[in-house]
């Protein structure tokens, strides 16, 4: 709230300025203002086809976000492309080349085109339709083209003349950009719009044009060579294939694996087989006798010979049947065989193997068949298992042969991936690139009617800057015043306690005995007069020993008035003081007022207490040489002067040098226990003023506090 009520007064302080700036400024722009021609808006509207999807040719896959950024793009890019200094400059050849050949030009020659001889004006031209024709720009590296350069300035023909009055937007969210310009003349707002909307859709079409050939050609070439590539790839695939005759290697491998299975379980089956087989051979020979086993052997031997030759033809074609992978035509010519070899058996049997023991004749007929059968078993297991050793082999063989082709199938579907990818773009190009391009002038700018005047505003605005900135000014040099403008800042600034303040008289001249003795006092001097018996009030409370020191922190504070003052106020209590004038650089006080005596005479013993008369009000003057107070006498010699003049008045008011010649000022601390600090309004406490309250704070109790002095009148109704 005092950063408010400062900043209240400084504005109240500075109120004319405040209306009479405003003012001033409203005048000035008025008589500026009030001859502006009207102004005319035409507006053209280009269609883009970007968001209407009957005209693009490629449809977004994106998610609806992603779509809307690069339709935003699209349209930024758009805007961007007609406002280029490129396309204004053909606008701006356009203007030029009109005005310089019609008999009604949009605006009045310049000077610049009016001091050109006809020759000059023809080259001029001439140059412009070139520049024109070439869609190119003035090099203003040249001095001949910086002339021309200068002669559309002149007609506010230049891009940066164009620029400021022309605004190109998109209509919301729609397909539309609209082109708006404004000027003094209809017919010239109209013509620059449409033909702005011209030559950007010129420009822009031979851009993409060249663009999609460009793009078209370098596609068609990148074609070739990834159909190049990809048939060098599917060649080294069939090559290799040839070359190691293979044809399928999923189907080969999975046959492989498959009659690796099957031989597996074969040999599985055989061992069962064998194993069952030979077990049962075994238990039957159990059941014989030796002497039978004996006989039945010698008898086998003779008729065994005979069925060796079946037995080897059914082994031969068990072969073929395990080589040929257990095809099923082989099996009803081993059971003929195994038919045969059955009958054989049988009648050897009969014939040579009878005996009487006849109730042992089918355990003969089985021990035959399964000796039979267990030798085949035996035959099929060494064949089977070598089989299964060449189909590993086989198999084994097809590993690197199917990581080879693993990597050709690879490049060859990367290649395939590539150039149909490649493909898709260069049919997308040549498709585009045969289509007409998708911007239109869909809405021609016409002459536009005068827009509402906006002097009347300029004249407001005016005023209402000009009052802002005064405000900001003031705000700005409220903020960087540090000046102390009240005893709360004063109190704040420098961290102790603030007495009281006396406010700032007018007068030139002051009479402190009518201050202090007359009545009809006017107002300023009866504020005056309380501030300083509250000071005394206070002071009464705080000092220790009779006595008060009063300094400042430099010359010109005011602690000379402050300091009588003071000693009239409590001369006005009834007590009798003694003014110890002890400035001895400035001594205002000895030279105002005859003093009884001075302090240097009374402190080396050349006078006495007897100089003081019965007065209640007594001065104590000095020389006004470069001294001090110790230079003078000893400090037990001035301790005891000091003790007597205590024993004779009520209050002793001293004072001193500013603190600025601090050994001067603070050798009366030796001699009294109190001292406050005066402090000038309106002064700032730099850095080098803090030194001196920092050394004020550190005497602790001694150090009362400060008298704000001189407070402005305007400052003190807030305080």
């Amino acid at each position: 709230m005092e950063e408010i009520a400062v900043f209240s007064r400084l504005l109240k302080k500075y109120r004319y300025t405040l209306v009479i700036i405003p003012v001033v400024t409203i005048i000035i722009t008025f008589f500026l203002v009030r001859n502006l021609s009207d102004s005319y808006i035409s507006q053209a509207q280009i269609s883009t086809g970007i968001v209407d999807e009957t005209q693009r040719t490629t449809y977004l896959s994106n998610s609806d976000s992603q779509k809307a950024v690069q339709v935003n793009q699209e349209f930024s890019n758009l805007i961007e492309i007609m406002k280029m200094k490129k396309i204004i400059d053909q606008v701006s050849y356009t203007l030029i080349i009109h005005d310089l050949t019609q008999e009604k030009p949009f605006r009045e020659k310049s000077n610049k085109i009016k001091d050109l001889s006809p020759e000059e004006l023809k080259s001029v031209i001439r140059t412009f339709k070139l520049k024109h024709g070439k869609t190119e720009g003035l090099n203003l590296f040249d001095k001949k083209q910086i002339e021309l350069y200068d002669i559309l300035r002149s007609m506010k023909y230049d891009s940066e003349s164009l620029r400021g009055h022309l605004k190109v937007y998109r209509q919301g969210d729609s397909d539309f950009i609209n082109i708006e310009f404004d000027s003094e003349s209809p017919e010239l707002s109209a013509f620059i719009v449409n033909n702005l909307s011209n030559e950007f859709i010129e420009y822009y079409t031979l851009l993409v044009k060249s663009n999609q050939k460009n793009a078209t050609t370098f596609l068609g070439k990148l074609v070739n060579d990834k159909r190049d590539a990809m048939n060098k790839k599917i060649d080294s695939l069939r090559n290799y294939k040839i070359r190691n005759r293979v044809l399928n290697l999923q189907e080969q491998s999975s046959q492989l694996y498959a009659q690796i299975l099957i031989y597996t379980d074969r040999i599985q089956q055989v061992k069962e087989g064998i194993a069952s087989k030979s077990g049962a051979l075994n238990e039957i020979d159990r059941k014989f006798s030796p002497k039978e086993r004996s006989y039945l052997e010698s008898t086998l031997t003779r008729v065994n010979q005979s069925i060796i030759n079946t037995k080897q033809n059914l082994k031969s074609l068990h072969d073929l049947y395990v080589e040929s992978g257990f095809e099923p035509k082989y099996e009803s010519s081993i059971d003929s065989l195994r038919s045969i070899l059955s009958g054989q058996i049988n009648r050897y049997t009969d014939q040579y193997i009878y005996n009487p023991l006849v109730a042992k004749q089918d355990l003969i007929q089985q021990k035959l068949n399964l000796d039979i059968q267990l030798d085949m078993l035996r035959y099929s297991l060494g064949l089977i298992e070598r089989q299964l050793d060449y189909l590993n082999n086989q198999f084994d063989k097809l590993v690197p042969h199917e990581a080879e082709v693993q990597s050709l199938e690879r490049d060859v579907d990367v290649a395939s991936r590539e150039y149909l990818a490649i493909l898709e773009k260069y049919n997308q190009s040549s498709m585009e690139y045969g289509l007409s391009i998708k911007l239109k002038l869909v809405q021609t700018a016409m002459p536009g009617l005068p827009q509402p005047s906006k002097k009347m505003l300029l004249v407001i605005l005016s005023g209402i800057i000009s009052f802002v900135f005064c405000l900001f000014v003031i705000f700005v040099l409220y903020y960087i015043d540090n000046a102390i403008k009240s005893p709360k800042i004063l109190a704040n600034k420098t961290e102790s306690s603030v007495i009281g303040y006396v406010n700032a008289l007018k007068a030139s001249i002051i009479d402190l005995r009518e201050i202090w003795t007359k009545t009809n006092l006017n107002k300023d001097e009866s504020d005056f007069k309380n501030h300083l018996r509250s000071i005394r009030f206070e002071l009464d409370k705080e000092m220790d020993d009779k006595t008060i020191v009063i300094s400042s922190i430099n010359d010109g504070e005011g602690k000379t008035l402050v300091a009588l003052n003071l000693a009239f106020a409590w001369n006005m209590t009834n007590k009798k003081v003694l003014l110890i004038d002890s400035n001895f650089g400035h001594p205002d006080i000895t030279q105002t007022v005859q003093p009884v005596a001075s302090l240097e005479d009374y402190f080396s013993g050349k006078v006495g207490t007897e100089v003081f008369d019965n007065q209640p009000l007594q001065i104590m003057g000095n020389s006004g040489h470069d001294t001090s107070l110790l230079e003078i006498a000893s400090a037990a010699a001035i301790k005891a002067k000091m003790e007597k003049l205590r024993s004779i008045f009520d209050v002793i008011v001293i004072e001193t040098v500013s603190l600025t010649k601090l050994n001067q000022a603070t050798e009366w601390l030796l001699f009294s226990n109190s001292i406050v600090g005066v402090f000038e309004a309106d002064k700032n406490i730099s850095e080098s003023k803090k030194q001196y309250t920092d050394y004020l704070n550190g005497l602790g109790g001694q150090f009362k506090g400060w008298i704000l002095n001189k407070l402005p009148v305007e400052y003190i109704s807030k305080v």
